[in-house]
């Protein structure tokens, strides 16, 4: 579960991003507190204006922010972003302290923190598949994933105590100073230990990650899923308050909701992390979970059962998006790495501005239970579309065994495996073994020639041409 803390470089970023990582969920408690009951009355529509602006920034400049984090050195622009992130926090907190900040003030800054996030989120994806070895990336990524829910956990509570006790500003002010472990985690990595970085063969062109995607309708499959789910289930913020006020609680029970739906999360990231490889079917049966926690939770009568299904909620969401994140990571070309972390980036955190707003008249209309409704809607939706494609692709099929059983594979099944390319006769062996080209009409497979074919081996040492020599198949 833990074994990319073998690697120092890993261990040194998941501690300055745990830090910054608790900071950055109590400021996201303190602006959503904050609009909701100090720069509106109740209003949770200007809620979501403020998180699209947040969120609009990844989808709108997903061109260039993947080709900045493929081009550029990403530990050195990791620490521009994070430094200017916590400028802006302080900048917030003074604001705040001043009596100065209103609503149109705060709508900048939402708008300013989302292009600098913009910026941040693929580059620090990325950089996680550069402190470990390929054979880690999964588990790194599933980590990360714990460390971020992690501090959901202890964010928001201390977020809403630290409101109720001496005021909102100093929320800010703290996530400015938790910004400082970061950049001292990214000044102490060893450059000389961080994963060769893979280069484009080619000029590294900003539509290259968008044709690449386009080649694969396993990751369309998975970007519209994640799509659906970011803009209209993942609006926690939106969902918690609004419940939190309908029991009424204050911005404290707010924050107690926050930290119980990270306790389900952070245990969805470390079962994922336990897993050898992240697969489409755990993302497909986790949506699922998702969307019928979330049906059940809008239903709930009380505070403390809400926040009971809020934990199952959080362990679904988690191990769907982890999966999501790990699959992408593990499977795409390495030289194009940035750039399809940037356009899945920006379908999660750009369906925001879509769906938050939609997400906000609704709660603000007719109530949260309804707004909760149409995020499990949602989800059954995306489940839908992965359930499907898995069916048509081929993926699920009768057990060989098991008269009424299925069995899902990972790929599809490719007839081609039953034949295979003619093998010339041994007289000709010379000839292939230097690079001749077989003839194309397949023919039933053969044991006996797949046996005694020569085969290409490197020369001893490492000198000269390759000699071709009979070897058994194994």
């Amino acid at each position: 579960m833990f074994r990319s803390f073998a690697s120092f470089n890993y261990r040194v970023w998941f501690i300055g991003a745990l830090v910054s990582n608790v900071g950055q969920w109590m400021q996201a408690t303190a602006i959503s507190w904050v609009v909701l009951t100090g720069l509106t009355n109740n209003d949770a529509g200007a809620m979501g204006v403020t998180m699209a602006l947040q969120f609009a920034p990844p989808l709108l400049l997903v061109s260039v922010t993947g080709w900045v984090a493929d081009r550029f050195d990403r530990r050195r622009l990791l620490l521009l972003t994070q430094t200017m992130l916590g400028v802006f926090a302080l900048a917030i907190g003074v604001l705040i302290f001043t009596e100065v900040m209103n609503l149109w003030i705060m709508y900048g800054f939402a708008l300013a923190l989302g292009v600098v996030a913009a910026f941040d989120n693929p580059a620090r994806q990325a950089f996680v598949s550069d402190l470990v070895a390929r054979e880690n990336a999964s588990n790194a990524v599933a980590l990360n994933a714990a460390s971020f829910n992690g501090a959901r956990m202890i964010g928001p509570a201390v977020a809403g105590v630290v409101i109720v006790a001496i005021g909102t500003g100093w929320v800010f002010v703290a996530n400015a100073a938790t910004f400082i472990a970061m950049i001292a985690a990214l000044m102490l990595i060893r450059t000389h230990e961080l994963m060769p970085r893979a280069k484009a063969t080619g000029a590294a062109r900003l539509a290259d990650g968008f044709r690449y995607v386009a080649r694969r309708p396993d990751l369309v499959v998975t970007f519209a899923m994640v799509f659906l789910i970011g803009a209209f289930g993942m609006n926690f913020p939106i969902f918690a308050s609004t419940m939190a006020l309908e029991f009424g609680r204050e911005a404290d029970g707010f924050g107690l909701l926050s930290s119980i739906l990270a306790i389900g999360s952070v245990a969805g990231a470390l079962m994922a992390a336990r897993r050898d490889a992240a697969r489409i079917r755990v993302l497909i049966g986790g949506t699922l979970l998702f969307a019928v926690t979330a049906g059940v939770s809008a239903f709930m009568p009380s505070y403390w059962l809400y926040a009971v299904t809020l934990m199952v909620t959080g362990f679904s969401v988690v191990t769907m998006m982890t999966t999501a994140n790990g699959y992408v990571q593990t499977t795409t070309d390495p030289a194009l790495r940035g750039r399809v972390l940037a356009l899945y980036m920006a379908i999660l955190m750009g369906g925001t501005p879509i769906g938050a707003p939609i997400i906000g008249w609704v709660a603000a209309q007719f109530g949260p239970r309804v707004a909760i409704g149409v995020g499990a809607v949602a989800a059954f939706i995306a489940f839908a579309i992965g359930a499907v494609w898995m069916s048509v692709s081929g993926r699920v099929r009768r057990h060989e065994s098991r008269r009424f059983a299925l069995t899902i594979d990972e790929t599809r099944p490719l007839s081609i495996l039953t034949t295979s390319v003619r093998i010339p006769p041994p007289a000709t062996a010379a000839a292939v073994a230097a690079g001749a080209q077989a003839p194309h009409e397949p023919e039933q497979f053969s044991d006996e020639v797949a046996a005694t074919t020569p085969i290409r081996v490197p020369a001893s040492g490492g000198q000269g041409a390759a000699s071709a020599r009979p070897r058994h198949a194994s």
